[in-house]
């Protein structure tokens, strides 16, 4: 049995007393010492998976593995917004957010699956990668092509309202690809059209997740910038609006702003 590590908070930033675990020390900082816990963890949550038993508990127990992995590498993570999650009383909703790195699904169970259950829309190649895919799986992603967008926009919609008529959430990153930047001609309008189309709340969240970049000839093991804040943050859900374009501005206002506030926060903190 798993204790959720952000029970009964608004928000949580890594203690400033937090520091490197000596391991990490030992690898000197290495990239590696982070993959290979990452990947351990990625195995034992696939077999899990694969046997049938991963469940709420054993989903946001791995997950956390993952927040603390984070912080022994010298990252700081810090969330906001967590009483949206809460306030929602379990209720179904669309979360609608910007797509950085590898990161958010690893750890996204330990952060929203005490308040909610919740699937994601997947690119189709991932249910060819061994132990992933068993994870995918049982919790029913949805596996979307990524070059046909009028067949994945029907695919969305049509299983992506049975989720949410069953009581699960959507998270929907509308752009093409994981992206370093946020570019809102890239964000897409497929979260707000299944919100609509289900009768649910959008719920807005912005992320900041280039503690883990994307490698030069290894995309999915780029190197760690412990120096860079993970950042989650969550909107108060939103009705969608008649003219579903507002609704869609909103939530890129949201995660903008989000940006911007940060940018500051961040230059402050240097300049100290």
């Amino acid at each position: 049995m798993s204790h959720y590590l952000f029970a009964g908070m608004d928000s949580y930033d890594t203690p400033e007393s937090n520091r490197c675990s000596l391991a990490f020390h030992l690898w000197l900082h290495s990239r590696w010492y982070f993959y290979q816990s990452n990947f351990w963890t990625f195995f034992l949550s696939g077999n899990t998976a694969a046997h049938g038993r991963l469940g709420k508990e054993e989903q946001i127990a791995y997950s956390s593995r993952n927040i603390r992995l984070i912080e022994r590498c010298g990252g700081r993570i810090h969330i906001r917004g967590l009483n949206h999650l809460r306030d929602l009383g379990g209720k179904p909703v669309v979360i609608v957010g910007n797509h950085m790195s590898l990161l958010e699904t690893a750890v996204l169970h330990a952060i929203i699956r005490e308040h909610i259950d919740f699937s994601f829309v997947v690119k189709k190649s991932l249910l060819d990668v061994p132990f992933f895919r068993h994870i995918l799986l049982s919790f029913h992603a949805i596996p979307v092509s990524r070059t046909n967008p009028r067949e994945d926009l029907r695919t969305v919609l049509t299983e992506g309202k049975k989720m949410l008529e069953a009581g699960r959430s959507m998270i929907v990153f509308p752009q093409s690809t994981r992206t370093e930047t946020f570019d809102p001609s890239q964000f897409n309008t497929i979260g707000i059209k299944l919100a609509k189309s289900a009768g649910v709340p959008v719920l807005p969240m912005a992320l900041k997740t280039d503690f883990l970049s994307t490698g030069k000839y290894l995309r999915d093991l780029g190197p760690l910038h412990p120096e860079r804040p993970v950042r989650f943050e969550f909107g108060p859900p939103m009705e969608v609006a008649q003219n579903s374009h507002e609704t869609h501005q909103k939530t890129i206002d949201f995660i903008q702003g989000c940006f911007d506030r940060w940018a500051e926060e961040e230059k402050a903190a240097k300049s100290r």
